[in-house]
């Protein structure tokens, strides 16, 4: 799978700019805060249809204009693929996959995947657990529509739980109606614990080969799927716990409690490892991502790494650089000075300057 080329009109800092990209790698440098990162952030829009930083699609828009426009041109299967993306500041975005129109954004997910990588990336093993969940939800949300079904479905009626919970306070008559929610909490809360298990459990053998190679086999990682409450006693512990829901007005049991666990010789580094060791554990956690796309849709993922070489010593550099010259990369930096000293085989470079892509 490759990105051929991309057209934004109006997104972020860009006016119009086309650019067409090599199958290799592709390099975006420049100064800081020209709008390398906005080229990332519109390639996982038409990945994910949502921004990288959680950004709204009003916040997108040029400053000045009602709307953005972004088109791309795919090569999937032998076969060329367009995506465009209207993104307007009062309505939802609008969709169409080669010129059709489409209802739900959900439809273009697995179209296009990216693998995303970031700076902040290094430090999804020592923050919250919010991070962490994030990971495995939009990781399964590009490769399995029902796990977004499930997942989006559960999300809604956890909100609706927790306004009911609130409500309560002033009606306690309300309460007759919670098991009604409860058994729709239960019946996606299980599916999505379930799917979860299987991810984590698939996540697990492919980091810990890629981690001992990475940490010259000093190290072997696990990775442990810490959930709330286990698929098959989600119901029982919903009605054990509901008085301390009421209390607490809020939903304390489901798969929106879960964590993961990363243990390196036994010891969990999300509490104890050294940073060192966190961010061995988080570039192992990217590129099992790349593999994990790979086995789950049969092609190749877009890598997309925005300015993370800086952030990483030579030895993690080299491993990275190694690891991706089989898939389209598209990279952001500042400078090209670490691919020379690399001797890395670079594709195409772009300089970006306020907006303007020359090459």
């Amino acid at each position: 799978m490759i990105i051929k080329s991309l057209e934004l009109t109006n997104f972020r800092n860009y006016e119009s700019c086309k650019i067409d990209l090599d199958s290799g790698t592709n390099i975006f440098y420049g100064d800081n805060a020209q709008g390398k990162t906005n080229i990332l952030e519109s390639i996982f829009m038409m990945a994910t249809t949502k921004s990288h930083k959680g950004s709204k699609d009003a916040e997108m828009i040029r400053f000045g204009q009602e709307e953005a426009h972004i088109r791309s041109y795919l090569l999937k299967d032998n076969i060329t693929r367009q995506i465009d993306m209207h993104l307007r500041k009062n309505k939802s975005k609008g969709i169409a996959i080669d010129q059709q129109h489409i209802k739900k954004a959900a439809d273009l997910l697995g179209l296009l995947n990216v693998v995303f990588f970031s700076p902040e990336d290094l430090n999804i093993i020592k923050n919250g657990p919010a991070e962490r969940r994030r990971f495995i939800d939009m990781e399964l949300c590009q490769v399995d529509s029902m796990y977004l079904y499930n997942l989006n479905h559960y999300n809604k009626i956890v909100n609706q739980r927790n306004k009911l919970l609130k409500e309560m306070y002033q009606n306690p008559a309300l309460r007759e109606t919670l098991s009604i929610w409860d058994t729709q909490l239960v019946s996606y809360g299980t599916k999505v614990i379930e799917r979860r298990e299987a991810f984590v459990s698939q996540l697990n053998d492919i980091m810990k080969e890629i981690h001992t190679k990475l940490s010259g086999e000093k190290e072997e990682i696990t990775v442990i799927y810490e959930k709330n409450c286990e698929a098959d006693q989600m119901e029982s512990k919903m009605i054990s716990q509901r008085d301390r829901d009421i209390y607490l007005k809020q939903t304390t049991v489901g798969p929106h409690r879960d964590d993961i666990a990363f243990l390196v010789n036994g010891v969990d580094i999300r509490k104890y490892g050294s940073q060192g060791q966190q961010r061995t554990a988080a570039l192992s956690l990217k590129l099992s991502e790349i593999e994990l796309i790979k086995r789950a849709v049969g092609d190749t993922p877009v890598l997309l790494l925005d300015d993370v070489l800086s952030e990483l010593d030579s030895n993690r550099q080299n491993y990275l650089l190694n690891e991706i010259g089989h898939i389209q990369t598209i990279i952001t930096c500042t400078g090209l000075d670490e691919f020379v000293k690399n001797r890395f085989e670079i594709n195409k470079v772009f300089r970006v300057t306020d907006g303007v892509i020359e090459g």
